[in-house]
């Protein structure tokens, strides 16, 4: 797919310029930072979301507790 954007000559410049200073290309420097903005806001969104459910049930557990819950156990805890 192609997307055209529209920049004035500055932003053009600058970006640019960036790219080279990077060694990367316009097209990928573009679409890793569109690609980054996205999953940015989609960690933004789980962390309010994962707020708003311990602000609900603000339970905690420590480590041993978890392992336990989920019936995990470290190499040196495993039994022969």
């Amino acid at each position: 797919m192609t997307i055209s954007v529209r920049l004035n000559d500055k932003d053009t410049d600058l970006i640019k310029a960036y790219a080279k200073l990077n060694n990367i290309s316009i097209s990928d420097l573009v679409r890793d930072a569109i690609l980054e903005k996205i999953e940015d806001e989609y960690d933004l969104k789980c962390y309010y979301d994962a707020m708003e459910e311990f602000k609900r049930n603000p339970k905690t557990y420590t480590t041993d507790e978890l392992k336990q819950m989920m019936e995990l156990w470290d190499d040196e805890d495993e039994e022969v």
